[in-house]
């Protein structure tokens, strides 16, 4: 689906994600800037829930471990004004354009959205990746366990007791 950046009347709801790995001169370690974030987002819309602060591995070029939240936000904003609000935050939190993948202070993601999907330039909900990143899901589940994503039909639950499952060991 595709339309406008405005505002309409009628809220829709958002499985936003964060995370950080950085340090904070303000917030302090990585947990305290996702805190700070989670009440940053407040003043994009009402936030319904926050999921609890987690640790996480490092992925990719990163090299220290992660702090990762998600919250549920209600918001006017339609989702590419929504994601430039996010990126907003970012920045003033003290995000850098860097490499992919590589630490940060603060990283916000739109997940999933009321709308069922979106698609537009710089913008894909819902999120193409988060189905395998167990550090979305874990929080997503404690806030949004029946959200379902509409590519899969999965629930956020289902999502998570899939990727995190026990595999029998290869014979």
């Amino acid at each position: 689906m595709a339309g406008s950046s405005r505002t309409s009347s009628l809220a829709s709801a958002y499985l936003i994600a964060l995370g950080s790995n950085r340090r904070h001169p303000l917030y302090g370690a990585p947990a305290g800037v996702v805190r700070a974030a989670l009440e940053e987002c407040a003043a994009l819309g009402t936030v319904t829930a926050r999921a609890p602060v987690v640790a996480s591995a490092p992925m990719g070029a990163a090299r220290r471990r992660f702090a990762n939240g998600a919250l549920v936000l209600e918001s006017v904003l339609a989702p590419p004004a929504l994601l430039a609000a996010l990126k907003q935050i970012e920045r003033a939190f003290g995000r850098r354009r860097g490499r992919r993948w590589g630490d940060r202070v603060l990283d916000c993601d739109i997940i999933l959205w009321s709308g069922g999907r979106w698609r537009s330039r710089g913008l894909a909900i819902p999120h193409p990746a988060f189905l395998g990143r167990s550090f979305v899901l874990g929080p997503a589940r404690a806030i949004a366990p029946r959200w379902r994503d509409p590519a899969s039909g999965l629930t956020i639950a289902q999502a998570h007791a899939r990727l995190t499952r026990r595999r029998p060991l290869p014979r």
